[in-house]
């Protein structure tokens, strides 16, 4: 094998690493996600794992966080709960630092 083909399985292997690391930070950040809105919701007990998960399952829908975004700001504006866009989307992000910053620290 020669060394570009090294170099070029390398930076395979990284990528993939990378795209696993970034699915894992994704889902983490989704359901951390559906903990903040079920408080927000006023939900308990079995209802918040339920809702939590219920938003990781909303990210299969399409690419991206849209589709992530429009069930919390359909269930927010269903149950009358006050969250501006900015606000929900601001929540993401930093639930998305959050999650890599655990992934990171388990190793």
């Amino acid at each position: 094998m020669s060394t570009f083909d090294r170099r070029e399985e390398a930076f395979e292997n990284k990528f993939a690493h990378d795209e696993e690391l970034r699915f894992k930070a994704i889902a983490r950040r989704n359901k951390l996600l559906g903990l903040w809105a079920a408080e927000k919701l006023g939900y308990e007990g079995d209802k918040i794992e339920e809702y939590a998960k219920s938003v990781v399952r909303a990210d299969f829908e399409e690419p991206g966080d849209e589709d992530v975004f429009r069930k919390v700001r359909a269930d927010f504006d269903d149950a009358g709960v006050d969250q501006s866009d900015h606000q929900i989307r601001r929540t993401m992000q930093e639930l998305l630092q959050q999650a890599i910053e655990q992934i990171r620290t388990e190793g």
